[in-house]
């Protein structure tokens, strides 16, 4: 286990691999991110336990809503049943629901049960989980360096920072990303400036709490320099 005094504030994790870990068992991609879903929970009360303040969870890129409609469909479908189920559960256990990304574009039901996911009351939470959906790290700078534009005034890179969707969040310490891929692939690229990142072979719903640790464990070895000696 990592010591607790070199634990990670804020992780990210691009949750990779649904798709191929449900064509292993020769099933249906839907029956993945259903796997990956119930994963997600169980790594969410984990999370908490082990002292994570904030977990970031790259949950549905806008790439991703170029997938076929049946599969973005099942995908709403899970959204609908596990925002709806689980949010209740996750504020009794003292997480705070958040999403970061434009949600409009989803069906207004799916908004609905996001925003009533995200109202449910968490003063000091122990975690706060953040779910990126239809994200896009570069449409992210692009409508904060709007925003900026509107206001006027010269733009530091603080004052540019808080006007992310992160902007009153740390900055994640820690990346990881399942399933084998090295890339950020347009996951908090602003943010990430000096995350430490850490890949794995492991398929995502296949990502249990001990693989979490280890990850955990290899953050905490390692020496933080922030460009100094």
């Amino acid at each position: 286990m990592a010591d607790s005094e070199r634990l990670p504030v804020h992780v990210g994790i691009i949750m990779d691999g649904n798709g191929r870990w449900a064509k292993q068992r020769l099933r249906p991609r839907s029956y993945g991110h259903d796997a990956g879903m119930k994963r997600v929970m169980k790594l969410a009360t984990h999370a908490r336990e082990r002292g994570i303040k904030y977990l970031t969870l790259y949950t549905l890129s806008t790439e991703n809503l170029n997938r076929p409609q049946e599969e973005l469909e099942g995908i709403y479908n899970l959204f609908r049943r596990y925002f709806g189920e689980y949010a209740s559960k996750l504020a009794k256990d003292n997480i705070k629901v958040r999403i970061i990304g434009d949600i409009s574009v989803l069906p207004p039901d799916v908004q609905e049960k996001m925003l009533q996911a995200c109202s449910h009351k968490a003063d000091n939470p122990d975690l706060t989980l953040i779910f990126a959906i239809n994200y896009s790290s570069r449409a992210e700078i692009v409508r904060a360096a709007n925003m900026a534009v509107e206001r006027g005034g010269k733009v530091t890179e603080e004052s540019f920072s808080r006007l992310l969707y992160t902007g009153d969040l740390p900055d994640p310490d820690l990346i990881i990303r399942t399933g084998r891929e090295v890339r950020l692939s347009n996951f908090l690229l602003w943010q990430a400036a000096y995350a430490e990142l850490y890949f794995t072979d492991i398929l995502f719903p296949d990502f249990n709490n001990a693989a979490f640790d280890k990850a955990l464990k290899d953050f905490s070895l390692r020496d933080r320099r922030y460009g100094k000696i």
